[in-house]
């Protein structure tokens, strides 16, 4: 923010921010709190993969680390979110590195496969878990609650999970300014060994900080839910993440948020539309992997044709607005 132009913008969002649960409705908010949510675990794969240069189908299991440490807590006492909350976060941090250590041998296609095992043993062990200590459908998880506090409804759920992916947005934002050189470990992984940067130990801590952050999604989703089943960490969660972090664009934490609102809000999108053209029936029938189909049309599109994301085009539509007419930026006078 070192333009005036920008506090400015960056004020009137904070104020609209405030002001949405006045206007919006229960649905509205909740789409919000929803896109809120899932740019946390956006962001946290983005370090992963968009910067560090892992790739990772497993961010689903990350997910259900949180969920489930906080389920299994919950059903042993621990309600408190001061406990729960951090305990999905060193459980999720274990886990990064257990899986980023054997990562730094594998590249490409077999380190996705070997992110995708950790998914399967993870969801293998959290359904175990589900049908021997608590009941065959799930776990119900009790609104958290801090001394006469609780968190509960629709409002204070939006402005908890906002406030959230406000913090995460501002973390994610100074690991990418950091010394790391991350763009050179994701892609001149050799070079940047040459200039003295310890890969090694950035792609354990990416790892790391990605599975740790993801975990604490995992658990704020348990609690925002009130429920947690297997069921809701399947293969087409970590293919939804793989989206939101290409179609947004790759690297860029921007690009994350923005691939996070796509996503969440493009199957209500394709709902409604279905639902305004009013087409015959069994239509819905087929509704389902047309939503599953148009995350890989989407990104095969953005792929090919806008490789940048829709942090691309809002580079270009924002320069174009601010050196209209001219098409360039004017060189600086020599000083």
């Amino acid at each position: 923010m070192d333009t005036r132009l920008r506090r400015v913008a960056v004020a009137a969002l904070v104020v609209a921010l405030l002001l949405l649960p006045r206007f919006g409705s229960s649905f509205v908010l909740d789409l919000a709190a929803q896109t809120a949510l899932a740019a946390v675990g956006a962001l946290a794969l983005n370090l992963l993969t968009g910067l560090a240069g892992q790739i990772s189908l497993g961010h689903a299991g990350f997910l259900a680390t949180g969920a489930f440490t906080t389920a299994a807590l919950v059903e042993s006492g621990w309600r408190s979110p001061l406990v729960t909350l951090p305990a999905a976060a060193l459980v999720g941090a274990l886990l990064g590195v257990i899986v980023g250590i054997p990562s730094l041998r594998l590249k490409g296609l077999y380190l996705a496969l070997g992110t995708l095992a950790m998914h399967h043993v993870v969801l293998y062990g959290a359904g175990e878990l589900q049908t021997r200590w608590g009941v065959n459908t799930g776990y119900t998880i009790p609104p958290p609650r801090l001394g006469a506090l609780v968190l509960k409804g629709t409002v204070p759920w939006y402005y908890a999970l906002v406030a959230v992916a406000a913090a995460a947005l501002v973390l994610a934002v100074n690991l990418q300014r950091s010394r790391a050189g991350w763009m050179a470990i994701r892609d001149r992984e050799i070079a940047a060994e040459s200039v003295g940067i310890d890969v090694a130990r950035y792609k354990i801590l990416a790892f790391v900080w990605s599975s740790a952050a993801t975990s604490v999604a995992g658990a704020l989703f348990a609690y925002y839910r009130g429920f947690v089943s297997v069921e809701a960490f399947s293969f087409f969660l970590a293919i939804e993440y793989v989206a939101m972090i290409v179609i947004g664009g790759l690297g860029s934490a921007l690009g994350a948020v923005l691939g996070a609102g796509f996503v969440t809000l493009l199957p209500h999108g394709i709902d409604a539309a279905v639902g305004a053209v009013r087409l015959p029936g069994g239509v819905e029938y087929y509704l389902f992997p047309a939503k599953f189909g148009a995350f890989g049309l989407l990104m095969a599109l953005f792929l090919i044709f806008e490789p940048q994301g829709l942090v691309g085009i809002w580079r270009r539509v924002r320069n174009w607005v601010f050196l209209w007419p001219f098409r360039h930026r004017p060189l600086r006078a020599a000083s």
